[in-house]
């Protein structure tokens, strides 16, 4: 089958439409000339029916002219201009009398044709139109009258109407097509500019972007669409090639460590606290590492995944008390006081593990960042018939040009100010990965020198049990 291109298909298929249409115009149109045209002869007749019945009279129940001479001159002189053939029968259907234009020809009565029915029958080699209409006197048949109109001007009309259809038809269709292809081709120019300018744009090269139409139709908004999407995929693009860049310094670095540590250990022999004080180190060094991994290897896998979520009740007062519990070393070191209110008992639908991990970045970051003898404060509570949480410290802060980059994968705010505290920069951006994925609203409101307030919404209908 060929393969028609686009702009060729568009005038193909308005063909193929506007054919149809032409060709019900074309058939109204023959149609309604064709009715005119029988509608005026069939009045004719109508016509010359009444004429002639006006000339006759009955004599001793023959049918007798009133004046037979001036008609016979009359229907000589019309012959050529309105050719009317007429024709009188008595009651067994012979010949009486006729018009002389008939004269060797003589009109044939049609036993199967109703009195005054109208329809079309041969005279010698012409077509004509006929009637037959009875003469009726004292209820009684006593012969017929016969009137006819030639079809052959009228029939010449209708075959030439018909063929200069059939002929423009065709003709029409294919000039149609050229102006419809020629159009449609410059409609499609966009499309062209926009194939053009996609295949510039490379996974090297995404800086390049389709212009825009100056009217705003669909083609404005196939390419305005089309640069989001290529804005959006620089953006992936850039921040992938970032996250890259950072993950592989931020393994580098502690294996960096270890192999410097452990060079220093083979130059020369060292007694036993020196080796453990420097093995010690390194396995610090390799914690690290594999959190920094787990955390990596977290961000990779629910990447946008749905399916990896499972649906269970979670119940968040006891996620929370199990979290505490997590880091109790950690409260205890720094005599951090925990304040928790929950004003009941809370549950949402969610997956644990991951509502589990969120809670543990916060919570972590919240005692990482706070002073020795600082509060932490919980507050799980109802607001608007929905579950929200607040986690406030009153810890080092984070500044408000910073708040904006805090989720983004390696950021740490102030790291230099203080290098006492070791992160990866990954906590909040996994927080804000999976609170998207599991549809929790998740807000940070900070200030240098007062504390940090996160703040999670759950979206759902609170749900308790007593």
């Amino acid at each position: 089958m060929i393969q028609l291109s686009f702009k060729n298909r568009i005038a193909f298929n308005y063909i193929v439409t506007t054919g149809l249409l032409m060709f019900v115009v074309f058939c109204t149109i023959f149609s309604i000339v064709k009715h005119s045209v029988y509608r005026h002869i069939d009045e004719d007749i109508k016509v010359e029916i009444q004429n002639h019945l006006d000339e006759i009279k009955i004599i001793d129940g023959v049918v007798v002219l009133a004046d037979k001479e001036e008609w016979k001159e009359r229907e000589h002189n019309t012959v050529d201009v309105n050719p009317v053939f007429v024709q009188f029968l008595d009651s067994n259907k012979k010949i009486t009398e006729k018009s002389p234009n008939l004269k060797k020809h003589s009109l044939v009565f049609a036993d199967t044709a109703e009195n005054f029915e109208l329809f079309d029958t041969q005279l010698g080699d012409d077509t004509i139109r006929q009637i037959q209409v009875p003469l009726i006197i004292k209820s009684r048949n006593i012969g017929y009258l016969i009137i006819a109109m030639s079809l052959t001007n009228s029939s010449m009309v209708l075959d030439n109407l018909f063929e200069i259809l059939i002929v423009a038809f065709p003709i029409i269709l294919l000039l149609l097509f050229f102006i419809a292809r020629f159009f449609a081709g410059r409609s499609i120019k966009p499309i062209n500019a926009i194939i053009s300018t996609s295949k510039t744009i490379t996974k090297d090269n995404l800086k390049t972007r389709i212009g825009l139409p100056k009217i705003k139709d669909e083609l404005y908004t196939l390419s305005d669409t089309i640069n989001n999407l290529l804005n959006r995929l620089e953006d992936a693009i850039e921040r992938e090639k970032q996250f890259t860049s950072d993950a592989s310094h931020e393994l580098r670095t502690p294996l960096t460590v270890i192999r410097g540590t452990l060079e220093v250990l083979i130059r020369k022999p060292r007694d036993n606290k020196e080796y453990e004080e420097k093995i010690n180190f390194c396995i610090n060094e390799v914690d690290h590492l594999n959190m920094l991994v787990d955390q990596l290897l977290l961000l990779a896998r629910f990447e946008n995944q749905k399916k990896n979520i499972i649906l269970e009740s979670v119940y968040l007062n006891a996620v929370i008390l199990d979290v505490m519990t997590l880091n109790a070393e950690k409260i205890k070191r720094k005599k951090i006081n925990i304040k928790l209110d929950a004003q009941q008992d809370f549950y949402i639908n969610s997956d644990n593990y991951l509502i589990v991990t969120i809670f543990r970045n916060i919570i972590s970051n919240a005692l990482k960042y706070s002073n020795n003898n600082g509060e932490v404060a919980i507050l799980l509570f109802n607001e608007n018939h929905k579950i929200s949480c607040k986690i406030t410290d009153n810890g080092i802060g984070i500044n408000k040009e910073d708040l904006e980059a805090i989720c983004n994968p390696f950021f740490r705010s102030n790291s230099s100010v203080h290098p006492e505290i070791k992160g990866t920069g990954l906590g909040l951006s996994i927080v804000k990965r999976l609170s998207e994925l599991l549809q929790i609203s998740f807000q940070i409101e900070s200030e240098i020198g007062i504390g940090t307030t996160v703040i999670l919404k759950f979206d759902e209908d609170l749900k308790t049990f007593s």
